[in-house]
């Protein structure tokens, strides 16, 4: 039966309430399933509303196609559409629509906008609800990482510069993980304090407790934990006899904010040699393989490794590595879009020249859009202030730089440099990881307009 494209120009109440929105769960398959055919179609460019409805007038033999103006509604999730057009979109990319795909909207054209509100009582921080329609997708990182969870074995590496949304990629793969009967565990070396940093035993047995802690079983620290052997052996001991065999499912430990360890280096030498053996010893052959292939580990950090680990006992140059770069203009536009923000083409366009797509700046700018209580130009006028949206998050840089005078006068040289300049790596790996810089022709340049023009004033340059 063919399906009859929705015509929006017959907006009739009765249409309005009759209709759907797209869910969640809907969105990111039918966004998955866009980037994809870009990918394959379109050189790799996100699709323009408008070649998407060409697209989906030739993959439906249609004669035109779901117009500009419905994709909009689809894609924004506040105003209702019918089931039919809904499901021609998914036909179009070879999904089927199913019951979960969709929201059914019983009362009238302002609920979808209702449902927007209620979602933005305040900024978005943090990891993003798996459901949230904030959530932007940046191939190919998704397909990657919830493809190589799945190897037995797999050690994968996610690096980012701070608030780039590194805990929501990870959300992704967790919930993937768990339904398909995997157990998971994530520990946030951030919460190990000074005293457990304090030695390498200290160390991995706090995070052999957390481990276990994760996993809801007992801690058995004191029955197989044995000094005489070395805290390393004891350490993977307890992962090879325990952990890794407690129950017969796969083990997805995350291993967050790993950098910490950078400013540790006896201890990381040692510790990040422990993962590499681990990873070794899930691809060989050997008695005890079959355990450590239950083992898929993630590393997280948000800056480049400086340590100087041996070549063969570094985790940091094997398994998969997922960068995770700024939103590319099209996705500020597509974010800006479903923030319901005025003219997001051009909210789109301003924002990513002055924020550079650093994905928290853009999400805390078009929340305050979409209250209304903002505009382009007086984000730039309030910069400085304490009124300004991006007050507290400068701060807390500047701050960074305070702490760290030789990155300050590193900073102030590059600010002043309106080429760029050559960097120190150490200063360039800890400037990248807080975000606030880029490099252009392997030169350090400020990673956006805000932190440019921000710090050409505080630092008085």
């Amino acid at each position: 039966m063919r399906v009859i494209p929705y015509d929006d120009s017959s907006d009739s109440t009765q249409k309005r309430r009759r209709g759907v929105i797209i869910s969640s769960q809907g969105w990111q398959s039918l966004q998955a399933a866009e980037h994809l055919s870009a990918a394959r179609e379109n050189s790799g460019h996100p699709y323009t509303l408008e070649q998407l409805s060409d697209l989906l007038a030739a993959a439906l033999r249609y004669r035109t196609g779901i117009s500009p103006k419905t994709l909009t509604k689809v894609r924004r999730r506040q105003s209702p559409i019918d089931q039919p057009t809904l499901a021609s979109y998914f036909e179009a990319f070879g999904l089927s629509l199913g019951e979960d795909d969709y929201l059914k909207q019983e009362a009238d054209h302002n609920l979808g906008m209702a449902v927007l509100n209620s979602l933005l009582q305040a900024p978005l921080k943090g990891q993003l609800p798996l459901d949230s329609p904030f959530y932007i997708y940046r191939p190919p990182a998704e397909k990657l990482f919830i493809r190589e969870i799945f190897k037995p074995g797999a050690l994968i590496r996610i690096r980012a510069p701070r608030q780039f949304g590194k805990t929501s990629l990870i959300a992704q793969g967790l919930t993937q993980a768990k339904e398909h009967g995997c157990r998971s565990a994530v520990v946030s070396l951030q919460l190990a304090d000074s005293q457990v940093l304090g030695n390498l035993s200290h160390f991995l047995q706090w995070l052999c407790l957390m481990v276990s802690r994760s996993l809801g079983i007992p801690n058995r620290l004191e029955e197989l934990w044995n000094p005489l052997f070395g805290s390393n052996y004891s350490c993977t001991d307890y992962f090879e006899t325990y952990l890794l065999t407690a129950a017969e499912s796969p083990l997805l430990l995350v291993l967050d904010e790993v950098n910490v360890l950078f400013n540790h280096p006896d201890i990381a030498a040692d510790f990040f040699g422990m993962l590499r053996a681990w990873y070794e010893q899930a691809r060989h052959n050997t008695g005890n393989s079959e355990s450590w292939q239950r083992l898929r580990l993630v590393i997280v950090y948000s800056t480049e490794v400086f340590l100087p680990l041996n070549l063969h006992q570094s985790p940091f140059n094997v398994g998969l590595l997922i960068e995770l770069p700024a939103f590319t203009p099209q996705q500020v536009q597509e974010l800006a879009i479903r923030y319901a923000a005025p003219t997001p083409e051009i909210s789109g366009i301003e924002l990513n020249k002055l924020l550079g797509g650093n994905p928290y700046l853009t999400q805390l700018a078009l929340f305050h859009f979409s209250q209304r209580n903002r505009n382009i130009e007086q984000l730039i006028t309030d910069l400085t202030t304490p009124d300004s949206i991006f007050n507290s998050h400068l701060r807390q840089q500047l701050g960074y730089l305070e702490q760290n005078p030789h990155l300050k006068e590193a900073m102030r040289q590059i600010i002043t440099s309106p080429q760029g300049i050559e960097l120190h790596p150490t200063q360039s790996f800890k400037l990248q990881g807080v975000g606030l810089i880029r490099f252009h022709n392997q030169l350090a340049v400020p990673s956006c307009d805000l932190y440019q023009k921000y710090f050409s004033q505080v630092l008085n340059c």
